[in-house]
């Protein structure tokens, strides 16, 4: 059990220390934008680079893996989403933003940062290929939803190529196009490029966490939606027991790629699930609300989740 606190604690100490010193300093959510670019733009793209050059090109062609990932992802959606589409009598906009709360994972901020604690450098590959397509399928399934629901006020044509742009120039996008042609490549940067490469690499977890927790601080929690018991238990349980029975069965993966698959759909609500809901003006302050509970649920469910990895309660194949 200490492992698993050792794992653990500085991963979630990270996120509350943010959370504290934002209490304490005062300063608007706008003094985070810097940081936030440096983490998006700079240290996670140059982490995601760095580990995806150097691996074998044909383990980043892993189609049953991707496919059970976000097969997984998507039946948990439609479960919250069909659900509260009857539930509230077919408005769509509310039940996409309840749908992704209930799917949508952190695996941008969180996701390398305590995939690659637990697991080593080996859990690199599964959490950029989850990563890229997961969140390839998000921007577009975002706006096509909010369009049938008539939040989206443009022509198809220019929805089509906005979502494009959004998936092609999304900066963790790139940098997995480009680590996965240098890998194809066999290509190594000069040493001085490979080390500040490295520096860059090693700021990306525990910047993205602190800041984290500093977004949590400035979104207080307003409004409990009546749907947050629902949304934590599909986020938190169901996502990921569903994503270790679907990847299990549909491939025979390593024990590294399993548990980092599973790891990532323990993780919380994403904080770009408020960041939707803020663009389409629905259902805001709850979608807050989710990512806020979820996370310091997971607190709890992630610690569970590894202490049953790590001490062989969770078996690396449930089909053997």
């Amino acid at each position: 059990m200490s492992d698993v606190v050792g794992l653990v604690l500085p991963f979630f100490g990270l996120i509350f220390m943010g959370f504290l010193v934002a209490r304490i300093t005062r300063q608007p959510i706008e003094a985070l934008g810097w940081m936030n670019t440096f983490i998006i733009y700079v240290a996670l793209p140059a982490l995601f680079f760095q580990l995806l050059a150097k691996t074998p090109v044909e383990k980043l062609t892993e189609w049953s893996y991707i496919f059970g990932s976000v097969f997984s992802t998507y039946l948990v959606f439609s479960l919250m989403f069909v659900g509260s589409l009857i539930l509230s009598r077919g408005k769509v906009a509310e039940a996409t933003i309840k749908g992704l709360a209930a799917s949508y994972g952190n695996i941008g901020y969180m996701g390398p940062g305590i995939a690659l604690l637990a697991f080593g450098e080996e859990a690199a590959v599964p959490v950029a290929l989850i990563f890229c397509f997961e969140n390839t399928i998000h921007f577009a399934v975002a706006p096509m939803m909010m369009a049938l629901a008539g939040s989206e006020k443009v022509p198809p044509v220019q929805l089509a190529l906005g979502v494009v742009k959004k998936i092609l120039l999304h900066p963790f996008i790139i940098s997995t196009i480009i680590g996965v042609a240098a890998a194809y490549a066999e290509f190594r940067p000069p040493m001085p490029i490979e080390r500040f490469l490295d520096y860059l690499s090693r700021a990306a977890a525990p910047c993205a966490l602190f800041a984290m927790g500093v977004t949590l601080a400035l979104r207080p929690l307003k409004r409990v939606p009546t749907e947050i018991a629902p949304i934590t238990a599909l986020k938190l349980i169901v996502h990921p027991l569903i994503c270790y029975v679907v990847l299990s069965w549909v491939g025979n993966f390593s024990e590294v790629w399993l548990f980092s698959a599973v790891l990532l759909a323990a993780l919380p609500t994403a904080t770009n699930v408020f960041v939707i809901a803020q663009q389409y003006n629905t259902w805001v302050e709850r979608a807050s609300a989710s990512v806020l509970i979820t996370t310091c649920f997971s607190v709890g469910t992630v610690t569970a989740l590894l202490y049953m990895i790590k001490t062989g309660m969770l078996p690396p194949d449930l089909f053997p």
